[in-house]
């Protein structure tokens, strides 16, 4: 448990890759889980996912919670690299069933029917791997948590005779 919370809360790169991940991937769980932003809340995301998009049940809803609880774990800095795990096995899926044959570019102006491409993926899982490897950083619950094991579970230095 520890070395996955393990982080240098001396490391600022680590706090800006894990905030800008969260605070990109946050309102895309709103819409999903609340409705928020435009959204169609959970049971039209729901139906969304399992009918259009054609997911599995379970599926379709940790589609839903990686991307609102994942976001708010980032942000937070808590369970750093398992939020970025999973919003990364997320995106991962996002793109393979959804971007992949549509190119590099967004498209959103041009083509408009065509699709997302693949720009906005690739600069998103550049911040999930920073924070996987760094961990949650500066500011981060992570480092308050591995910091606050590191005092409780100090051995103790009393001889026994």
């Amino acid at each position: 448990m520890k070395k996955l919370l393990a982080t240098n809360p001396e490391n600022t790169t680590a706090l800006l890759a894990r905030l800008a991940l969260g605070i990109v991937v946050f309102p895309h769980g709103a819409q999903k889980l609340l409705g928020w932003f435009g959204g169609y809340g959970f049971n039209g995301s729901m139906g969304f996912l399992t009918g259009t998009a054609g997911l599995p049940h379970i599926i379709a809803l940790l589609v839903i919670l990686i991307e609102f609880f994942g976001a708010l774990f980032l942000i937070a800095g808590f369970a750093t690299r398992l939020a970025a795990i999973g919003i990364l096995g997320n995106f991962i899926g996002v793109v393979v069933t959804s971007n992949l044959h549509n190119g590099f570019f967004m498209n959103w102006y041009a083509q408009a029917n065509k699709g997302e491409g693949l720009e906005y993926f690739i600069l998103l899982f550049g911040l999930t791997i920073i924070s996987l490897i760094a961990g949650g950083g500066r500011a981060s619950a992570d480092a308050a948590i591995t910091k606050g094991l590191q005092i409780r579970y100090r051995p103790s230095k009393t001889v026994i005779a």
